[in-house]
């Protein structure tokens, strides 16, 4: 491959989205050449728009060229990428299957920031991006590359089993995803929300019971929950959930926030709970979960924009608003390269 010089949309120090050019000089041996079409767009984003990095870790695209040592991807593959970019391969935590954790790890926000999904284009290290299943279009993969695979993660990782009884705060951008994976995985799915309003979407999506919180000072559920996941864009009433959890829940805090997280000291120390933190997966994991998503039929609802600097300006002002139903997915258009 001689250069090339692609298309990108970056953040800046006004919070406006900035059209650029990243220049890459060749294809690495091990890397791949992709032509993005779908991005997602996710809450992370808004906390980097005013940096001057390229935004979205929820790239789709097709592969143009692979690298010479490349045997896993082929010319026309659809393919996309996550959170992670590349790791070392040889700490405890890779050779683990944990590479997530690596010390020396790439991630969004840290490195690679000249590329990512709102571009045209993006060289990534093959190892490190997935084949994405027959049965799920572009637009709805591009929302599971993050959210999709977050909310996965901390339910394969952390031993919920099918006969467990579930509570999910919040039906939002990852909160109408965690519903859908739970049920498909069995369990009983109690799902919390301000209002009435997402109730009909909420048990159509697979919730068993559905609970409007706003104003009541004591939730009475029936059955306790084994697992908390929190999906809200702000913390809950941390003492009137705990009240609800079984001895030795865990609780699963998934939305990203600079808040100091505050529990009730006793509440959780005489019930033996635990706070489980939980990010993106692993490779392995990754791929699991869009097997498990393809077979099953798991599908974000999203809501689709150009991805040009208008496209993504006007979807971040909605996700900021709260008015996404739930994840908005940038669509390329004809760039000109």
């Amino acid at each position: 491959m001689t250069s090339i010089d692609f298309t990108v949309f970056k953040g800046s120090s006004s919070g406006k989205i900035v059209q650029s050019k990243t220049h890459k000089d060749s294809l690495k041996p091990d890397e791949v050449l992709l032509e993005i079409t779908h991005a997602g767009l996710c809450g992370t984003d808004l906390h980097y728009k005013t940096s001057d990095i390229v935004l979205s870790h929820e790239g789709i695209g097709v592969v143009q060229q692979v690298g010479s040592q490349v045997t896993t991807f082929k010319q026309g593959d659809r393919a996309g990428w996550g959170y992670l970019h590349n790791s070392c391969g040889h700490c405890d935590e890779c050779l683990s299957g944990n590479e997530i954790f690596c010390s020396e790890r790439a991630m969004y926000g840290d490195a690679d920031t000249d590329q990512g999904g709102f571009a045209s284009h993006a060289i990534w290290k093959a190892d490190f991006i997935f084949h994405i299943p027959d049965a799920i279009s572009s637009s709805d993969a591009a929302p599971l590359m993050c959210a999709g695979a977050t909310i996965f993660n901390a339910m394969h990782l952390y031993g919920m089993l099918p006969t467990d009884r579930v509570g999910i705060i919040g039906v939002g951008g990852l909160g109408h995803l965690a519903i859908q994976f739970a049920a498909k995985m069995g369990c009983q799915v109690v799902v919390f929300s301000g209002t009435e309003n997402k109730k009909e979407e909420a048990m159509k999506l697979g919730a068993s019971e559905f609970y409007a919180t706003k104003d009541v000072e004591k939730l009475e559920i029936g059955a306790p929950i084994k697992h908390l996941f929190v999906t809200s864009s702000q913390q809950p009433d941390w003492k009137s959930y705990l009240a609800v959890l079984v001895p030795h829940a865990k609780i699963y805090p998934l939305t990203v926030s600079s808040d100091a997280l505050t529990l009730p000291y006793m509440q959780l120390v005489t019930n033996a709970l635990t706070l489980q933190g939980c990010i993106c997966p692993s490779r392995g994991t990754h791929v699991k979960m869009l097997k498990f998503a393809a077979l099953h039929g798991i599908k974000p609802i999203v809501q689709e924009f150009p991805l040009t600097q208008t496209g993504i300006e006007e979807a971040m002002e909605k996700l900021e608003k709260g008015e996404l139903r739930y994840r908005a997915v940038l669509v390329a258009q004809t760039f000109g390269e």
